[in-house]
């Protein structure tokens, strides 16, 4: 999963650099907005070693309240994993972000989640990604916290994260500074 996950991401030998170079723009911070409405979590709240020990990248976490993602920075779609429950974004810094809905819910096989974006489409923070049945995720997954991992988190010099309690989508929770 995780050599799958670093050349979905852009780290695989594949990748073309000056592609890559092209893409990241010279600012250094980046405002990292709520992909969903609900209650904020620490990573080491996930039910799941994981992400819990940031074995996939360093983030936080958040328990939906409604069934909306939407985009957390400006960029461009990486992936979406044909099971529709996680999708990758790099921002136009360079910065990529997994959003892995709920737990255990890559097993519903796409059940209860619709897709709103391709690979390589362009995304403004506020547009929306994807749609699940919450209930549905609820009944059939083992929980329906959200990841939100920073996958290259190599190029971050800081990461600051300001939220706690419920939080509204779009609004600004982390400050990722790059290197």
């Amino acid at each position: 999963m995780f050599n799958k996950l670093k050349k979905l991401f852009g780290t695989g030998e594949n990748e073309n650099p000056s592609t890559v170079e092209s893409t990241i723009s010279v600012s250094k911070e980046v405002a990292i907005k709520a992909p969903l409405t609900g209650e904020f979590n620490d990573l080491s709240e996930v039910p799941d070693p994981v992400f819990a020990e940031k074995m996939m990248g360093d983030g936080f976490a958040i328990t939906p309240s409604e069934g909306v993602v939407v985009s957390p920075v400006d960029g461009e779609i990486v992936q979406v994993f044909h099971t529709k429950h996680a999708v990758g974004i790099r921002s136009n810094e360079g910065l990529e972000v997994l959003i892995h809905v709920g737990l255990e819910t890559v097993k519903l096989e796409g059940q209860g989640f619709e897709a709103h974006v391709t690979e390589g489409q362009k995304v403004k923070a506020g547009d929306q990604l994807l749609t699940f049945d919450l209930n549905y995720i609820k009944e059939n997954a083992k929980s329906t916290i959200t990841p939100v991992i920073f996958t290259n988190g190599d190029i971050a010099e800081n990461i600051e994260i300001n939220a706690s309690g419920a939080i509204q989508a779009g609004s600004t929770v982390a400050n990722v500074t790059l290197k």
